[in-house]
């Protein structure tokens, strides 16, 4: 089965896309790992890529593409694949859909975890580390014991800047932007699947997997 992962930064792809990958015995790809695997590798597209990155510029559509298209050509895909962080742009899922139909594949679903916006704004401000030893909480979903204290060691707990609300508000909007372009794009072709993310992990998880065909977790 071949799965294309969608979602804002708090949205929880991350642990459904391990728990999705275990189900179903399908690689996770994300854009990161392919990046570092080809840069390892020394594939010339890698090597490529590694220019953009060591001088903080984004690596060309093109050159990130013919990455994609190295790593689901490996034999691990052959039964399917997850992709996660890719595509991130139109141009980039027209691209995809080349790409695949040269591999004689298409996407089966587009998974969309989508939640709203006050959800995570609390999910994504609600970070607060120590000072002192670098312990993370959350003051939701995972407090100290006493309220700005870190358990381990004692240390004040503080709020980075990039998660206040402010920049993280800016951070969602920006993000919106283009993932709505996406979720049109993929509407159109019909293979989109929206999932109710404002719901506990297992129900989200139990959703996703129902979209899939019931597999078990």
């Amino acid at each position: 089965m071949n799965i294309v992962l969608m979602g804002l930064p708090g949205a929880g792809k991350g642990t459904q896309a391990a728990r999705i990958t275990e189900a179903l015995n399908i690689p996770h790809i994300s854009t990161g790992d392919m990046f570092r695997q080809a840069v390892k590798e020394g594939t010339p597209l890698g090597l490529e890529a590694k220019t953009y990155m060591d001088e903080g510029q984004l690596v060309p559509d093109r050159v990130t593409v013919g990455i994609v298209r190295e790593r689901l050509g490996k034999d691990d895909c052959a039964e399917g694949f997850l992709l996660d962080g890719f595509p991130r742009t139109v141009p980039q899922a027209e691209a995809l859909d080349e790409t695949l139909s040269e591999l004689n594949r298409s996407l089966d679903h587009v998974l969309y975890i989508e939640v709203s916006e006050a959800e995570l704004l609390k999910r994504l401000t609600g970070r607060r580390i120590c000072s002192d030893c670098g312990a993370t909480y959350h003051v939701v979903f995972d407090p100290s014991e006493k309220d700005g204290v870190c358990d381990r060691c004692g240390g004040s707990l503080y709020q980075r800047d990039d998660d206040k609300e402010e920049t993280v508000a800016k951070r969602l909007e920006v993000n919106l932007g283009k993932t709505q372009e996406l979720v049109e794009y993929y509407q159109e072709k019909g293979n989109l699947r929206k999932i109710d993310g404002d719901q506990p992990i297992g129900r989200v998880s139990d959703a996703i997997l129902e979209v899939l065909g019931g597999k078990n977790r």
